[in-house]
Order: structure tokens, then sequence, then C-alpha cells
């Protein structure tokens, strides 16, 4: 082999790669919310999981992609070990699509798909039409990368050592090992698939390897699934193990049938596509997946048993003092998934800052040091998320987002932002109820009452605004503008009757003072929840813009 071969089958390669990544991103970036909305909603019943995986990762050509998001869901919460488990299935059955695409040799039109995408992503510029021209792009690539591949391995049949060497590959297990190895260096099995079709339609390879061949980029396809759970958390581990566990228990018994059935499998194979080596091997792949999805999907409980005994225990705590519950430090950033982890811990941090605030109030009313102690241990871990959060968002925001998921973005700095301030205002709290207990100021029984009362309907308005805010719907807005009518107007009435007791001589200027405080500081915390609320629907701006 020359070296003008070598660079043919490598460029080939790459452009075969870089077209299966443009079409997958471009599919994500166009409809990545929207799918995995569908994934998530769908997958509450495994068998119905299951279709929605064979459909999902056929549309976006990538079952490691729906992997890595499946496990991104398991460690958000969105969905759980069995849930996880039918959409593992569909994605092994989904991902043989490629394989079939390719069996067709679309690469004569292939220029047709890339001038089309090239106008699109040049001369469009709507987004929405820019990113499916990429995804058109994409395919177009990939079949021409696939025409050049097979164009250099036509000068391979010149090379008689080559050649032999190939077709020596007699050895199951070798080929499963080979199969495993290329598959996990290109992170790719439909590119494995694809590189198996064209070297045995081209005569580079004997049929009858090819079944081993694919079981070992069966396995190899976990890689992906597995290198994403690293960062996650021990539920996350185990969804990837889902994958693992079944590729390699399928893998196993796939190759037991075929050492036992070789010959009579791989002839009717062949009687059935034709005697069309190329259809032979993508119908080859799609009936090894079939087959081990039925002969699995009864089992699948056992399997999810399994993962915990494969990965026993559960997280234990950093030596840090304070962790984040859903943002993996390791985590791989997947464009369709990005968010989900980082809305997750949004959410988290603001059901921190709620207690906080209810803490405050408790402390400030019945002053106690304990409770002070709480809250400012409370703001401490709050000042962590917003930190930690916020970089996060920083590093979300280098990467190529679904629109929707862009366009939400800016909105939650805001959040990140409001919920921290929100934090503040209870710490200021606690401040006064440490001065109260220092200095031994009193309050009367109708001020606690006037406090309490105002505080259950801040408390209220900021349950409101982060469901609003996790559902990314508009459910409770009339409820929250009607509430922050009502704490605006309770704040008026509450200033005034301060005013009253100050000049009755029911209280001191100081004990004034603090309620004054403490009364403006929850219709600030209001207007800090109204924008939680908002932040959704108004990325880039606030409903209420002054400064604390």
């Amino acid at each position: 082999m020359n070296i003008v071969t070598f660079f043919g089958l490598l460029g080939g390669l790459g452009l075969f790669l870089y077209g299966m990544k443009l079409m997958s991103e471009g599919l994500e970036k166009a409809a990545g919310e929207k799918m995995r909305n569908i994934l998530e909603f769908f997958t509450r019943n495994r068998f119905m999981g299951m279709m929605v995986g064979i459909a999902f990762t056929a549309i976006v050509q990538s079952s490691s992609a729906t992997t890595v998001m499946v496990v991104s869901f398991v460690n958000s919460g969105l969905m759980d070990l069995f849930q996880a488990s039918g959409v593992i299935l569909g994605a092994n059955i989904g991902t043989t699509v490629t394989g079939q695409l390719i069996a067709f040799k679309l690469s004569d039109i292939a220029p047709l798909f890339v001038i089309t995408g090239v106008i699109m992503v040049m001369f469009c510029k709507k987004m929405s039409i820019h990113r499916i021209g990429e995804v058109i792009l994409g395919f177009g690539v990939l079949f021409m990368g696939l025409s050049i591949m097979s164009s250099s391995m036509e000068s391979i049949k010149e090379s008689p050592r080559i050649l032999e060497l190939l077709q020596s590959m007699t050895n199951p297990m070798m080929a499963i090992l080979v199969g495993f190895v290329i598959t996990a260096i290109l992170q790719s099995s439909s590119a494995t698939v694809g590189i198996v079709i064209l070297m045995a339609s081209q005569g580079l390879l004997e049929f009858t390897i090819c079944p081993f061949l694919i079981l070992g980029c069966n396995m190899g396809s976990c890689v992906s699934a597995l290198l994403a759970s690293l960062g996650g958390k021990k539920v996350a581990k185990r969804a990837a193990m889902i994958h693992f566990l079944f590729n390699i228990i399928g893998s196993a018994i796939a190759f037991g049938v075929l050492m036992v059935g070789l010959q009579p499998i791989t002839e009717r194979i062949l009687d059935f596509s034709g005697q069309d080596v190329a259809r032979a091997v993508a119908n080859l792949h799609t009936s090894i997946k079939i087959f081990e999805v039925v002969l699995l999907f009864p089992f699948m409980g056992w399997v999810v048993k399994a993962t915990y005994k494969v990965i026993p225990g559960t997280d234990k705590a950093r030596d840090e003092e304070f962790q984040l519950q859903y943002i993996g430090t390791g985590t791989l950033l997947i464009p369709t998934t990005a968010m989900l982890d980082g809305i997750r811990e949004i959410e988290h941090m603001g059901q921190i800052a709620i207690e906080n605030l209810k803490t405050s109030m408790e402390a400030l009313c019945e002053p106690e040091e304990k409770k002070i102690r709480q809250v400012y241990q409370r703001e401490e871990y709050i000042d962590f998320l917003n930190h930690k959060i916020t970089d996060y968002l920083m590093k979300v925001n280098e990467i190529e987002l679904p629109a929707a998921d862009k366009k939400l973005l800016g909105g939650l700095f805001h959040i990140v932002n409001d919920i921290e301030r929100i934090g503040d205002h209870a710490e200021n709290f606690a401040d006064s109820a440490g001065i109260r207990l220092k200095d031994q100021v009193e309050f009367s029984d109708k001020a606690k009452k006037h406090l309490q009362e105002m505080m259950e309907k801040v408390v209220t308005i900021l349950t409101y605004s982060l469901d609003m805010f996790r559902n990314r719907n508009d459910e409770h807005m009339r409820e929250i503008l009607q509430l922050e009518d009502e704490i605006d107007e309770k704040e008026k009435k509450l200033q005034r009757f301060h005013v009253k007791q100050l000049t009755k001589n029911k209280c001191t200027p100081f004990s004034g003072m603090l309620f004054s405080d403490t009364v403006s500081g929850l219709e600030r915390v209001a207007d800090h929840a109204t924008n939680v609320a908002f932040a959704i629907f108004k990325p880039d701006e606030g409903l209420n813009e002054e400064e604390d």
C-alpha cells in the first residue's frame, strides 16, 4: 500500500467522522431540547423508553450521544435506572440505522447533499435553517468520506501482503479485540461498522469474520458513556454500567450462538440480503442487536441490580466542607444535556436559600444563638454554590448549545445572582437577631406576628418562583404577580404601623429600625423571587432592576 492510498484512507475516515459529528451535533442543536423533553417524558415505561431510544438514536445517529444523555439524566435525578435501561436497549438497536444507510451506497448523490448544506449554512441567516443545513452538510460529508475510503481500498487489492493479512484474520477472539479497540479509539461504533461494511464489500474481509468484529464494536461503544459517568454520582456510573453489562452479556451469548451456527447464520443473512455483502453486514449488525435486546429485555431488572454489585455503596462525602449535588467535577459537557445539571443545582441552591430565610426569621422573632450560626453556615454554602454554578455556566457558554438552551443561559446567570442576594437578606436578618440577643432588644408580639405573616407570603412566592423555573412554564404567573402586589402593600402597611408605634412610644427607635429594615428586606426578597420566575421569559433583563 503506497502513501497516497494510506492518506486517502485517513482522509476518507476523517471526513466520515467529521460528517457524522456535524450531522449529530446539528440535530442536537436544532432540536435538542424537544428531543430531550420527549426522552424525559416517554421513558417512564421501559418498553416505551426502548421505542423512544430506538427513534432518538436513529435520528442523532449515535448510541453514544443517547447513552451519555441518559447518564446525565440519571445523575440529575430526572430518570431512574430502570427507566434508563429501556432507553439504553433502544439505543443499541437505533445505532444500526447508520450501517443500513451506508449499505444503501448513497455516495453518488453525496455531493448534492454537500452543496445543499453549504448553501443553507453560508447564505441562510435564520439559525434554525442554518442548523438543518449543518445536518444535511454532515450527511453529505459522511458519504463523501465513505466514497474516498472505498476508492482507496480498491488499491489495497493490489497489495498481496495486506490482502493476505486481512483475509487471514480468522480468529474470532482477535476480531472481537480489533473491533473493540478501533471503536474505543474512534468513539463511534457506527464508524467501525461502516469500515467493516466497506472492507467486506471490497472483498478485503471474509464475511464470516464480520459478526465477531461487530461484537467488538458493540462493546467498544460503551467507552463514551463510561467516560461521561466518571465525574458523576454512583447512580450515573451504574447507568453507564447497564450499557456495558448489556453489551458484554449480549455479546457473550451472541458469540456462543455464532460459534455453534456460524455457517448457516451467515448464509441465511446473505440470502436475505440478495447476496449483497454490504447489505448483509448491515443486516447482520441489526440482527445481532435485535437478538440481544429480545433476549435480555425480560431480565433487565436483574442487570440493573447487578450494577449495585459491581458499583456498591453510596456516594461518600468529600473532604470539602461544601459539595455540589448535581454538577460533577469531571463530567463531560454534552450540548444536549449540559444545562440539566446546572438547572438542578440552581434549584438546589434556591431550596437552601428558602430554608435559610425561614431559619433567619425564626431566629429574629425568637433569638437563639444556634439558629443564628445555622444561618451563617448556610450562607457560606450559598456563596460556594454561587461561585461554582457561575463557573460552570461560563464553561457551558463556551460550547455549542441547542437554540432554546442558549437563549435560557443568560437568564440562569440572573437567577443565580438573585438567589445569592436572597441569601444575603437572610444573613442580614440573622445579624438583626444577633443584635436583639446581645442588646436585649424587644419586639412586641404584634410586631412578630406581622413579620411572620409577611414571611409566609414571601416563602410562598419563592416556592412558586422556583416551581416556574424548574418546569419552565407560566403556571404560577398570576399567583406570583398577585403575591408581589400583596407583599408591596403589606410592606407599606407595616411601615405605617412602625411609625405609629414610634409616635405612641410603644417601641424604641432602635427596635423600630430593626423592624423597618426587616420589612424592607422581605419586600426585596419578594422582588428577587419575581426575578427568578420571569428570568426564563426575559433572559437578558430582570423584572426588578433596583439594587439592594
